[in-house]
Protein backbone atom coordinates (compact mmCIF):
# COMPACT_ATOMS: atom_id res chain seq x y z
CA UNK A 1 0.00 0.00 0.00
CA UNK A 2 3.00 2.36 0.83
CA UNK A 3 4.25 1.95 -2.92
CA UNK A 4 0.50 2.95 -4.37
CA UNK A 5 0.42 5.93 -1.89
CA UNK A 6 3.94 6.88 -2.91
CA UNK A 7 3.17 6.92 -6.49
CA UNK A 8 0.28 8.39 -6.72
CA UNK A 9 1.65 11.46 -4.57
CA UNK A 10 4.52 11.57 -7.08
CA UNK A 11 1.98 11.37 -10.22
CA UNK A 12 -0.26 14.05 -8.61
CA UNK A 13 3.24 16.09 -8.11
CA UNK A 14 3.93 15.89 -11.35
CA UNK A 15 0.43 16.68 -12.27
CA UNK A 16 0.45 19.60 -10.13
CA UNK A 17 3.72 20.76 -11.63
CA UNK A 18 2.77 20.10 -14.98
CA UNK A 19 -1.00 22.81 -14.85
CA UNK A 20 1.29 25.12 -13.14
CA UNK A 21 3.74 25.47 -16.51
CA UNK A 22 0.92 25.26 -19.09
CA UNK A 23 -1.76 27.26 -17.26
CA UNK A 24 -0.34 30.37 -19.50
CA UNK A 25 -0.51 28.81 -22.33
CA UNK A 26 -4.03 27.33 -21.85
CA UNK A 27 -6.82 27.14 -19.14
CA UNK A 28 -6.13 23.57 -17.97
CA UNK A 29 -7.40 21.96 -14.73
CA UNK A 30 -6.58 18.84 -12.69
CA UNK A 31 -8.38 17.24 -9.61
CA UNK A 32 -7.66 14.55 -6.91
CA UNK A 33 -10.91 13.33 -5.84
CA UNK A 34 -11.84 9.94 -4.62
CA UNK A 35 -14.01 7.82 -2.21
CA UNK A 36 -13.53 6.20 1.22
CA UNK A 37 -16.43 3.75 2.25
CA UNK A 38 -15.84 0.91 4.64
CA UNK A 39 -18.15 -0.46 7.39
CA UNK A 40 -19.37 -3.75 8.95
CA UNK A 41 -21.60 -6.57 7.76
CA UNK A 42 -23.34 -9.55 9.26
CA UNK A 43 -24.71 -12.50 6.60
CA UNK A 44 -26.48 -15.33 8.20
CA UNK A 45 -26.35 -18.93 6.13
CA UNK A 46 -22.91 -17.69 4.78
CA UNK A 47 -22.33 -21.77 4.30
CA UNK A 48 -24.32 -25.10 3.43
CA UNK A 49 -24.07 -25.77 7.48
CA UNK A 50 -25.61 -22.45 7.98
CA UNK A 51 -23.45 -20.83 9.64
CA UNK A 52 -23.25 -16.72 10.32
CA UNK A 53 -20.69 -14.14 9.74
CA UNK A 54 -19.85 -10.70 10.38
CA UNK A 55 -16.79 -9.02 8.75
CA UNK A 56 -15.75 -5.57 6.83
CA UNK A 57 -16.63 -5.75 3.06
CA UNK A 58 -14.02 -6.41 0.69
CA UNK A 59 -15.61 -5.12 -2.72
CA UNK A 60 -17.97 -2.51 -1.56
CA UNK A 61 -19.81 -0.74 1.25
CA UNK A 62 -22.03 1.46 -0.78
CA UNK A 63 -19.75 2.79 -2.79
CA UNK A 64 -16.29 1.14 -3.93
CA UNK A 65 -13.60 3.03 -2.45
CA UNK A 66 -11.11 4.97 -4.44
CA UNK A 67 -8.83 7.54 -5.43
CA UNK A 68 -8.52 9.28 -8.87
CA UNK A 69 -7.15 11.96 -11.35
CA UNK A 70 -9.02 13.61 -13.70
CA UNK A 71 -7.91 17.09 -15.68
CA UNK A 72 -8.73 19.00 -18.61
CA UNK A 73 -7.71 21.51 -20.92
CA UNK A 74 -9.26 24.17 -22.94
CA UNK A 75 -7.67 24.15 -26.54
CA UNK A 76 -10.15 26.66 -28.07
CA UNK A 77 -13.37 26.05 -30.40
CA UNK A 78 -15.24 24.64 -27.44
CA UNK A 79 -12.80 21.33 -28.24
CA UNK A 80 -11.12 20.36 -24.88
CA UNK A 81 -8.66 17.52 -23.98
CA UNK A 82 -9.36 15.06 -21.09
CA UNK A 83 -8.04 12.41 -18.82
CA UNK A 84 -8.87 10.57 -16.09
CA UNK A 85 -6.96 8.01 -13.94
CA UNK A 86 -8.57 5.69 -11.43
CA UNK A 87 -7.53 3.63 -8.69
CA UNK A 88 -9.70 0.99 -6.69
CA UNK A 89 -8.99 0.42 -3.06
CA UNK A 90 -10.12 -2.74 -0.80
CA UNK A 91 -10.63 -1.04 2.39
CA UNK A 92 -10.36 -4.07 4.52
CA UNK A 93 -6.72 -4.67 3.55
CA UNK A 94 -5.76 -1.64 1.81
CA UNK A 95 -5.40 -4.05 -1.31
CA UNK A 96 -5.42 -2.45 -5.14
CA UNK A 97 -8.43 -4.04 -6.37
CA UNK A 98 -9.66 -4.96 -10.44
CA UNK A 99 -6.44 -7.39 -10.21
CA UNK A 100 -3.94 -5.20 -8.44
CA UNK A 101 -3.90 -2.60 -11.09
CA UNK A 102 -2.65 0.59 -10.35
CA UNK A 103 -5.55 2.65 -12.32
CA UNK A 104 -7.63 -0.81 -12.54
CA UNK A 105 -11.07 1.75 -12.25
CA UNK A 106 -10.29 3.82 -15.31
CA UNK A 107 -7.28 4.79 -17.55
CA UNK A 108 -8.14 7.06 -20.13
CA UNK A 109 -7.64 10.16 -22.42
CA UNK A 110 -10.17 11.94 -24.72
CA UNK A 111 -11.75 14.80 -26.53
CA UNK A 112 -15.13 16.35 -26.07
CA UNK A 113 -17.36 19.35 -27.21
CA UNK A 114 -20.51 19.91 -28.74
CA UNK A 115 -20.57 17.11 -30.80
CA UNK A 116 -19.94 14.88 -27.87
CA UNK A 117 -16.74 13.21 -26.43
CA UNK A 118 -14.56 10.71 -27.90
CA UNK A 119 -12.56 8.23 -25.47
CA UNK A 120 -9.37 6.03 -25.89
CA UNK A 121 -8.44 3.55 -23.24
CA UNK A 122 -9.85 1.37 -19.92
CA UNK A 123 -13.24 3.03 -19.53
CA UNK A 124 -16.86 1.97 -18.27
CA UNK A 125 -19.11 0.50 -21.13
CA UNK A 126 -22.76 1.36 -21.97
CA UNK A 127 -23.87 -1.82 -19.65
CA UNK A 128 -22.60 0.18 -17.05
CA UNK A 129 -23.83 3.78 -17.70
CA UNK A 130 -27.08 2.69 -19.01
CA UNK A 131 -28.38 1.84 -15.61
CA UNK A 132 -26.52 5.02 -13.93
CA UNK A 133 -30.02 7.13 -13.06
CA UNK A 134 -32.26 4.32 -12.50
CA UNK A 135 -30.45 2.02 -10.46
CA UNK A 136 -31.25 3.80 -6.87
CA UNK A 137 -28.85 1.32 -5.11
CA UNK A 138 -26.11 1.61 -7.34
CA UNK A 139 -22.73 -0.34 -6.44
CA UNK A 140 -23.89 -1.46 -3.01
CA UNK A 141 -23.04 -3.95 -0.49
CA UNK A 142 -26.55 -5.45 -1.10
CA UNK A 143 -27.78 -4.68 -4.84
CA UNK A 144 -28.68 -6.10 -8.08
CA UNK A 145 -24.75 -6.23 -8.49
CA UNK A 146 -24.81 -9.44 -6.30
CA UNK A 147 -26.81 -11.08 -8.82
CA UNK A 148 -25.00 -10.18 -11.81
CA UNK A 149 -21.58 -8.94 -10.68
CA UNK A 150 -20.80 -7.71 -14.03
CA UNK A 151 -22.94 -4.34 -14.02
CA UNK A 152 -21.35 -2.50 -11.32
CA UNK A 153 -18.05 -3.52 -13.25
CA UNK A 154 -18.92 -3.15 -16.67
CA UNK A 155 -15.68 -1.76 -17.79
CA UNK A 156 -13.37 -2.30 -20.93
CA UNK A 157 -10.01 -2.51 -21.55
CA UNK A 158 -8.17 -1.66 -25.16
CA UNK A 159 -11.44 0.38 -25.88
CA UNK A 160 -12.91 3.14 -28.28
CA UNK A 161 -15.44 4.64 -26.40
CA UNK A 162 -18.16 7.64 -27.71
CA UNK A 163 -21.11 9.22 -25.62
CA UNK A 164 -23.39 12.48 -27.13
CA UNK A 165 -26.07 13.96 -25.32
CA UNK A 166 -28.31 16.19 -28.02
CA UNK A 167 -31.44 17.91 -27.01
CA UNK A 168 -31.95 15.14 -24.67
CA UNK A 169 -31.30 12.34 -26.96
CA UNK A 170 -28.35 10.07 -25.35
CA UNK A 171 -26.07 8.36 -28.03
CA UNK A 172 -23.30 5.87 -27.03
CA UNK A 173 -20.88 3.16 -27.97
CA UNK A 174 -17.73 1.98 -27.15
CA UNK A 175 -15.24 -1.24 -28.93
CA UNK A 176 -12.73 -2.77 -27.27
CA UNK A 177 -9.86 -4.87 -29.40
CA UNK A 178 -9.49 -6.72 -25.79
CA UNK A 179 -12.26 -6.79 -23.56
CA UNK A 180 -9.72 -7.65 -19.86
CA UNK A 181 -6.54 -8.84 -19.81
CA UNK A 182 -6.77 -9.52 -15.95
CA UNK A 183 -7.69 -13.23 -14.74
CA UNK A 184 -8.27 -11.75 -10.75
CA UNK A 185 -9.56 -8.09 -11.25
CA UNK A 186 -13.13 -8.97 -10.23
CA UNK A 187 -16.11 -9.92 -11.65
CA UNK A 188 -15.83 -8.14 -15.27
CA UNK A 189 -12.24 -9.96 -15.38
CA UNK A 190 -12.00 -13.35 -17.37
CA UNK A 191 -8.64 -13.40 -18.40
CA UNK A 192 -8.89 -12.36 -22.14
CA UNK A 193 -6.95 -10.01 -23.69
CA UNK A 194 -7.13 -10.32 -27.10
CA UNK A 195 -5.78 -8.03 -29.63
CA UNK A 196 -4.82 -11.67 -31.16
CA UNK A 197 -2.88 -11.64 -35.29
CA UNK A 198 -4.91 -13.78 -37.21
CA UNK A 199 -8.64 -13.78 -34.98
CA UNK A 200 -9.29 -10.04 -34.36
CA UNK A 201 -13.04 -11.44 -32.53
CA UNK A 202 -10.92 -12.93 -30.52
CA UNK A 203 -11.72 -11.41 -26.89
CA UNK A 204 -13.50 -8.23 -28.78
CA UNK A 205 -16.36 -6.22 -27.17
CA UNK A 206 -18.85 -3.94 -28.17
CA UNK A 207 -21.64 -2.32 -26.38
CA UNK A 208 -24.31 0.85 -27.17
CA UNK A 209 -27.02 2.63 -25.54
CA UNK A 210 -29.94 4.84 -26.91
CA UNK A 211 -31.98 7.11 -24.68
CA UNK A 212 -34.49 10.03 -23.66
CA UNK A 213 -33.71 11.79 -21.06
CA UNK A 214 -34.89 14.70 -19.05
CA UNK A 215 -35.23 16.22 -14.85
CA UNK A 216 -38.34 14.26 -15.18
CA UNK A 217 -37.79 11.17 -16.46
CA UNK A 218 -35.79 8.99 -18.67
CA UNK A 219 -35.29 5.97 -20.81
CA UNK A 220 -32.12 3.88 -22.02
CA UNK A 221 -31.73 1.03 -24.11
CA UNK A 222 -28.21 -0.60 -24.06
CA UNK A 223 -26.46 -3.71 -26.14
CA UNK A 224 -23.34 -5.47 -25.11
CA UNK A 225 -22.12 -8.04 -26.34
CA UNK A 226 -18.35 -9.77 -25.82
CA UNK A 227 -16.21 -12.77 -27.29
CA UNK A 228 -14.01 -15.02 -25.86
CA UNK A 229 -10.95 -16.59 -26.58
CA UNK A 230 -8.61 -19.88 -25.36
CA UNK A 231 -8.04 -19.33 -21.50
CA UNK A 232 -10.83 -17.28 -21.07
CA UNK A 233 -13.26 -17.94 -17.59
CA UNK A 234 -17.02 -17.93 -17.62
CA UNK A 235 -17.06 -21.16 -20.16
CA UNK A 236 -16.16 -18.69 -23.24
CA UNK A 237 -13.14 -20.54 -23.97
CA UNK A 238 -13.06 -20.01 -27.72
CA UNK A 239 -13.53 -16.56 -30.11
CA UNK A 240 -16.98 -18.56 -31.29
CA UNK A 241 -18.19 -18.30 -27.11
CA UNK A 242 -20.58 -15.21 -26.83
CA UNK A 243 -21.95 -13.51 -23.18
CA UNK A 244 -25.25 -11.01 -24.70
CA UNK A 245 -26.85 -8.82 -22.30
CA UNK A 246 -29.74 -6.15 -23.87
CA UNK A 247 -30.99 -4.26 -21.25
CA UNK A 248 -34.14 -2.02 -21.10
CA UNK A 249 -33.95 1.00 -17.92
CA UNK A 250 -36.18 3.78 -17.16
CA UNK A 251 -36.42 6.39 -14.34
CA UNK A 252 -39.58 8.91 -12.95
CA UNK A 253 -39.08 11.85 -10.51
CA UNK A 254 -41.89 12.55 -8.63
CA UNK A 255 -41.36 15.70 -6.60
CA UNK A 256 -37.96 14.78 -4.51
CA UNK A 257 -39.05 10.46 -5.20
CA UNK A 258 -37.21 9.15 -7.81
CA UNK A 259 -38.29 5.76 -9.21
CA UNK A 260 -36.32 3.45 -11.28
CA UNK A 261 -35.87 0.05 -12.76
CA UNK A 262 -34.96 -1.72 -15.58
CA UNK A 263 -34.43 -5.15 -17.06
CA UNK A 264 -31.23 -7.69 -18.10
CA UNK A 265 -31.71 -10.19 -20.80
CA UNK A 266 -28.59 -12.13 -21.03
CA UNK A 267 -27.71 -14.92 -23.33
CA UNK A 268 -24.46 -17.43 -23.23
CA UNK A 269 -22.92 -19.51 -25.45
CA UNK A 270 -20.21 -21.19 -23.98
CA UNK A 271 -18.38 -23.96 -24.63
CA UNK A 272 -20.37 -25.45 -21.36
CA UNK A 273 -23.78 -24.33 -23.41
CA UNK A 274 -26.25 -21.99 -23.87
CA UNK A 275 -27.78 -20.42 -20.49
CA UNK A 276 -30.47 -17.77 -21.26
CA UNK A 277 -31.76 -15.58 -18.22
CA UNK A 278 -33.88 -12.32 -17.33
CA UNK A 279 -33.26 -10.30 -14.38
CA UNK A 280 -35.23 -7.32 -13.26
CA UNK A 281 -35.42 -4.59 -10.92
CA UNK A 282 -37.68 -1.92 -8.99
CA UNK A 283 -36.46 0.33 -6.88
CA UNK A 284 -37.83 4.05 -5.38
CA UNK A 285 -35.37 6.73 -3.54
CA UNK A 286 -36.63 9.24 -1.59
CA UNK A 287 -35.24 12.18 0.11
CA UNK A 288 -36.13 13.57 3.70
CA UNK A 289 -33.89 16.57 5.03
CA UNK A 290 -30.53 15.45 5.54
CA UNK A 291 -31.97 11.43 5.22
CA UNK A 292 -32.35 9.62 1.89
CA UNK A 293 -34.22 6.19 1.78
CA UNK A 294 -33.96 3.64 -0.85
CA UNK A 295 -35.63 0.54 -1.35
CA UNK A 296 -35.38 -1.79 -4.36
CA UNK A 297 -36.55 -5.30 -5.32
CA UNK A 298 -35.05 -7.67 -8.34
CA UNK A 299 -35.04 -10.86 -9.41
CA UNK A 300 -33.44 -13.33 -11.76
CA UNK A 301 -35.37 -16.20 -13.60
CA UNK A 302 -32.46 -18.30 -15.88
CA UNK A 303 -34.77 -20.37 -18.41
CA UNK A 304 -35.41 -24.06 -17.98
CA UNK A 305 -33.73 -24.01 -14.59
CA UNK A 306 -35.44 -24.11 -10.76
CA UNK A 307 -32.56 -21.74 -9.78
CA UNK A 308 -33.93 -18.22 -9.47
CA UNK A 309 -33.36 -15.84 -7.11
CA UNK A 310 -35.11 -12.80 -5.23
CA UNK A 311 -33.80 -9.58 -3.64
CA UNK A 312 -35.07 -6.96 -1.48
CA UNK A 313 -33.03 -4.76 -0.40
CA UNK A 314 -33.96 -1.15 2.24
CA UNK A 315 -31.45 1.54 2.74
CA UNK A 316 -31.30 4.34 5.08
CA UNK A 317 -28.50 7.19 4.79
CA UNK A 318 -28.08 10.33 6.84
CA UNK A 319 -25.60 13.31 5.31
CA UNK A 320 -23.32 14.37 8.36
CA UNK A 321 -21.90 17.22 5.93
CA UNK A 322 -22.02 17.60 2.07
CA UNK A 323 -18.96 15.34 2.09
CA UNK A 324 -19.88 12.87 4.82
CA UNK A 325 -22.55 10.22 5.27
CA UNK A 326 -23.00 7.04 7.42
CA UNK A 327 -25.91 4.47 6.15
CA UNK A 328 -27.22 1.26 7.22
CA UNK A 329 -29.05 -1.30 5.41
CA UNK A 330 -30.72 -4.71 5.60
CA UNK A 331 -31.76 -6.96 2.84
CA UNK A 332 -32.73 -10.84 1.98
CA UNK A 333 -31.44 -12.87 -0.75
CA UNK A 334 -33.76 -16.09 -1.43
CA UNK A 335 -32.52 -19.19 -3.42
CA UNK A 336 -34.50 -21.59 -5.20
CA UNK A 337 -32.82 -24.88 -6.88
CA UNK A 338 -29.20 -24.95 -7.10
CA UNK A 339 -28.78 -21.34 -6.93
CA UNK A 340 -26.07 -19.87 -4.21
CA UNK A 341 -25.94 -16.21 -4.63
CA UNK A 342 -25.11 -14.48 -1.85
CA UNK A 343 -26.77 -11.13 -0.33
CA UNK A 344 -23.30 -9.27 0.03
CA UNK A 345 -21.31 -8.66 -3.25
CA UNK A 346 -18.59 -11.45 -3.46
CA UNK A 347 -19.99 -12.84 -0.18
CA UNK A 348 -20.92 -16.83 -0.45
CA UNK A 349 -24.14 -18.45 0.99
CA UNK A 350 -25.24 -22.52 1.23
CA UNK A 351 -26.78 -23.58 -2.42
CA UNK A 352 -30.62 -23.02 -2.32
CA UNK A 353 -30.73 -21.23 0.93
CA UNK A 354 -32.08 -17.50 2.20
CA UNK A 355 -29.35 -14.80 3.36
CA UNK A 356 -30.35 -12.46 5.59
CA UNK A 357 -28.01 -9.26 6.16
CA UNK A 358 -27.61 -6.26 7.81
CA UNK A 359 -24.98 -3.50 7.43
CA UNK A 360 -23.78 -0.42 9.05
CA UNK A 361 -21.36 2.23 7.38
CA UNK A 362 -19.52 5.34 6.90
CA UNK A 363 -18.59 6.72 3.54
CA UNK A 364 -16.96 10.54 2.82
CA UNK A 365 -16.05 12.02 -0.43
CA UNK A 366 -12.65 14.13 -1.32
Amino acid sequence: MKSILSSAAALACGLAAATSVTSAHAQTSVQVYGIVDSGIAHLTNVNNAGDSNTKVPTLTSSFPSRIGFKGTEDLGGGLQAFFVLENGLSMDTGAQQQGGRMFGRAANVGLKGAWGQLTLGRQNNMTYISGLKTDVLGPNLFAIGSIDPYLPNARSDNAIGYMGNFGGFVLGATWSFGRDASNAGGPAATNCGGEVAGNSKACRQYTGLLGYETKAWGVTASYDRMYGNTGAGGGLTSSDNTDIRTTVNGYLMIGPTKIGGGVIDRETNAATGQVESLLWYLGVSHPVNNFVFDLQAAARNTKNSDSDVTMLVARLNYALSKRTVVYTAVGRMDNDGASAVALDAGGTVGVGKTQNGVMLGLRHHF
